[in-house]
């Protein structure tokens, strides 16, 4: 993963997932420097907003459907 972290629209909930996932493995299993730790730990914020998004979005337009 790059310096700063940048989300593709297109990237589907489960890889966010999975980018998370990697990202918390990482600060669990790694010996690393704070700065480190807090800039994976602002990278999985980003995650998770972007997932909650989905998220709404897919809650959205079921709402839509049923209705």
């Amino acid at each position: 993963m790059n310096e700063e972290m940048t989300i593709n629209e297109e990237m589907s909930l489960e890889e966010a997932f999975e980018e998370l996932d990697g990202l918390i493995e990482k600060m669990e299993t790694e010996q690393l420097p704070l700065e480190e730790t807090f800039r994976l730990y602002k990278q999985g914020l980003t995650l998770v907003e972007f997932c909650n998004q989905k998220i709404e979005k897919v809650e959205c337009d079921i709402k839509k459907v049923t209705e």
